[in-house]
């Protein structure tokens, strides 16, 4: 009892900071979505931040922006960074309306990502810059604004000095707001939520608050603390009074108890809200409403890693930052989408491979229950803004700050990382070592409570003991991690990246490789799913490694979907070496679960065979459709979490097979595999079993030629001036309704109404069929089409055509909310 009084009992801690005065205002805040009225223009120009600079002739654009997507390939381009002009600089300008009755407050910009090393220009005085293009950062801009008059925005940016190994976007590519704040405000990401103590009957909630105070009449403050249940009910209250706030900026903490917590878990995602007011006089002058997650989690020596109470295998993807159609342009719907076709495979955490992600992110798996893996940094140089002049300590310091402070509130992330693949740091070169230990000292500093890791590759790196700095052994490929878990057993390991198996939607090679890295000419790779390269392993590897080696926390696949850049093997480097010209590279990554636009691979179903518990899974590959191979052997696998299937071509049974879970081959546990199938056309048939009861059947039939198209929307209604997103999925059928494999045939994309297309795409890593073009083909029988709601209401009508194919019309409503 005395332990909970004690628990219940107020702590409060000003730690006050001065800096310099500013003016006072009055009560009321606001925020500004910056998304249209910009203009945006290419190249060098130097007076591009005067208010009487001439942008008659500028792009007028919407943010986010990325101003490399929406100008073609180039075909002789570099395929790692896909092919695309990013490398240039860009100027963005807009004119900011003040009213008049904000005059007196603070303003700041808030930027949630720009590619890359932005200067922040107000009225034509530089009020700020920043390096990382993958981080978020504000400014406050008050100083330079007039009173009573439009005010000039403009930003610089410039990608040439950012180097990358994946396309990395260019320009203004996620949102920005304008904030506006009273003298006395929270800071932004001022609020850090913590539960230092869960137990079944209750839970110790600490809220550290960053306030800016800048009241120079010494005029009593108070703070309104409020903590709402998952169901929106109060279920903690109180004030702390009596505060004053004169220039400068103070720390509070203080801490609350929650009776018999319900906690976030994968299931069930609850989400509580803290909320805080500064009152004064008793008007409210600042509020911010914070979501926040109970939940308790650890890793094991021996157990690997476990949330509230009990143990969790990591089934997770590895995903970089672009949307393909949409290139870099961060879009909450595209976002929502690839999490939602990842969890119904049954994965069940992220990745943020190789960089700090867009907030809606972290947002998006605490709402839909996935774990994050959030990770900073590829490499400490210049895919991270990092120059020659760079103070590197000062740097790691606010860019990890902002990190932190941005994302810390959030139940889904249970690991930070350092950086990913090293080479200099695992090796202690350039002082490697030291450079990591102010990395991860850094997230201790502003975030003591979660686990720092750093992702290594050099296996033989560990005989220098650097996981000594971190907390946990994350590793890529092979089983690397072993000399150091033998080195240090008390440490848990991640395989950070798993798999590096690459495939092409939709297309067989009917000979089996006999080694993973025989790779064909044809720019294409056969989706058996056999192949990776010689640093990698097949899917099946890691399962079978996972289930032999208790103490690995679990895996994160080398990649959920594919993505613009290392198109492994099809670089320009491999061109070069067999003789072709870099037009023969492809441009996209062949690594994906999905394909470029969403469609899943074969893969997908080997995975969701084996991570997802809910749903039986029963999947047939190839397809059936190859003539001039009739009487020929065609290999024919199944994807099931049942343990048996028997398999049937036009009724006529090709025998049974069993996994078989002792088997050193790793393919042999968890697929069944028919070699020598003599193909005929008609329908393929399989029967599947688990622990003898029936999971169901599958066919596939032999298409005859496409005879029209089937659209198929993942929504019905957009919101008018919102930029929600509807994906048009397009596939070729015959007359009998069944999926036509083989079609490559060109489409006319034509729309009409209060929309407009946000991007084409059709999966295939050598095309280089710009994204917005009218007209575009079916690779393997399948195409998606993004479309974007308009600003007024209305319907958008879309109408697909191709030559000796039906029409094809759809509508989708734009409406006012």
């Amino acid at each position: 009892m005395k332990e909970q009084r004690l628990l219940q009992q107020l702590a409060l801690i000003i730690l006050c900071i001065t800096f310099p005065s500013s003016t006072l205002f009055s009560a009321g805040v606001a925020d500004s979505l910056l998304r249209t009225g910009w203009k945006f223009s290419p190249g060098n120009h130097p007076e591009a931040m005067q208010a009487d600079f001439d942008d008659a002739g500028w792009q007028q654009i919407e943010l986010p922006h990325d101003w490399a997507i929406g100008q073609g390939f180039i075909p002789e381009g570099d395929g790692n960074t896909g092919k695309l002009a990013w490398k240039n600089e860009g100027w963005y300008r807009l004119w900011l309306n003040l009213p008049e009755e904000l005059d007196g407050k603070r303003f700041y910009l808030l930027f949630d990502g720009v590619m890359a090393f932005p200067e922040i220009y107000i009225n034509g005085k530089l009020a700020g810059k920043w390096d990382y293009g993958y981080n978020s950062f504000y400014l406050e801009i008050t100083p330079w604004l007039l009173e009573n008059q439009k005010n000039l925005l403009a930003v610089h940016v410039d990608t040439r000095p950012h180097k990358s190994r994946w396309y990395p976007g260019a320009g203004i590519y996620r949102k920005v707001q304008l904030l506006v704040r009273n003298p006395v405000h929270l800071d932004i990401w001022g609020v850090s939520l913590t539960t230092p103590i869960i137990k079944p009957h209750y839970t110790e909630v600490r809220a550290d608050l960053r306030i800016t105070g800048d009241d120079g009449l010494n005029e009593n403050y108070s703070l309104n603390h409020k903590v709402l249940s998952p169901d929106g009910l109060p279920v903690a209250a109180k004030i702390t009074p009596g505060l004053t706030f004169k220039k400068g900026k103070c720390e509070i903490q203080t801490s609350f108890i929650l009776s018999n917590p319900q906690r976030w878990d994968l299931d069930n995602p609850v989400l509580y809200r803290y909320i805080v007011e500064i009152v004064k006089d008793n008007q409210v002058v600042d509020r911010v409403e914070t979501p926040f997650g109970i939940r308790e989690v650890h890793f094991t020596a021996d157990n690997g890693f476990h949330m509230n109470g009990r143990r969790i295998q990591l089934k997770g993807v590895n995903l970089h930052h672009d949307h393909g159609p949409l290139g870099a342009v961060f879009n909450r719907h595209a976002m929502e989408r690839q999490l939602k076709i990842m969890k119904a495979m049954g994965a069940n955490a992220i990745r943020t491979s190789h960089n700090m992600p867009a907030p809606e992110l972290p947002q998006l798996c605490d709402e839909m229950g996935l774990l994050l893996f959030n990770e900073a940094f590829d490499k400490y140089d210049s895919t991270a803004g990092i120059t020659d002049t760079t103070d590197f300590e000062s740097f790691v310091e606010r860019n990890i700050r902002n990190f932190v402070q941005r994302d810390m509130n959030h139940p889904s992330i249970f690991i930070w990382s350092a950086g990913n693949e090293i080479p200099d740091v695992q090796w202690n070169q350039n002082r490697g070592f030291n450079r990591l230990h102010t990395v991860v000292n850094a997230f201790k500093k502003f975030d003591p409570s979660r686990p720092v890791t750093l992702v290594c590759d050099s296996y033989e790196s560990a005989s220098l003991r650097h996981f000594d700095l971190y907390d946990v052994h994350s590793w890529n490929y092979g089983r690397r991690y072993r000399l150091a878990r033998q080195m240090e057993p008390n440490k848990s390991v991640i395989i950070s990246e798993s798999a590096s198996t690459v495939s092409s939607r939709g297309y067989y090679e009917t000979e089996l490789p006999a080694k993973p890295t025989d790779f064909s000419n044809k720019q294409q790779l056969s989706s058996y799913d056999l192949h990776a390269p010689e640093w990698a392993e097949l899917a099946d590897d890691d399962f079978m490694w996972q289930q032999e080696e208790p103490y690995v926390a679990g895996e994160f696949v080398w990649t959920g979907f594919d993505y613009l850049g290392e198109p492994t093997p099809y670089t320009n480097q491999w061109a070069q070496k067999n003789g072709l010209s870099a037009r023969e590279a492809a441009r996209s990554s062949y690594f994906g679960i999905v394909d470029l636009c969403g469609l899943p691979k074969d893969r997908y179903y080997l995975y969701k065979s084996y991570w997802n518990n809910n749903e039986n899974t029963l999947h047939i590959l190839p397809h059936w459709n190859w003539e001039g191979k009739e009487g020929q052997k065609v290999p024919v696998f199944v994807y099931t979490n049942g343990d048996c299937a028997e398999l049937f071509v036009n009724g006529q049974t090709q025998g049974k097979k069993c996994k078989d879970p002792l088997s050193s081959n790793s393919v042999e546990r968890f697929r069944l595999i028919w070699k020598e199938v003599i193909y005929e056309p008609g329908e393929l048939k399989v029967i599947a079993w688990k622990e003898g009861v029936s999971l169901g059947e599958q066919k596939v039939a032999t298409a005859g030629k496409p005879a029209s198209l089937l659209l198929t929307a993942d929504q019905s209604q957009l919101t008018a001036g919102s930029d929600e997103l509807c994906y048009v999925t397009i596939q070729a059928v015959d007359m009998l309704g069944n999926p036509c494999p083989l079609a490559m045939n060109q489409l006319k994309i034509e729309l009409e109404g209060e929309g407009q297309i946000a991007g084409v795409c059709n999966g295939d890593p050598m095309s280089l069929v710009s994204f917005n073009s009218a007209e575009y083909p079916l690779f393997f029988g399948k195409a998606v089409i993004v479309l974007k709601a308009g600003n007024k209401e209305g319907t958008i009508k879309l109408k697909i055509s191709s030559r000796d194919l039906k029409t094809a019309n759809l509508e989708i409503l734009s409406m006012k909310k």
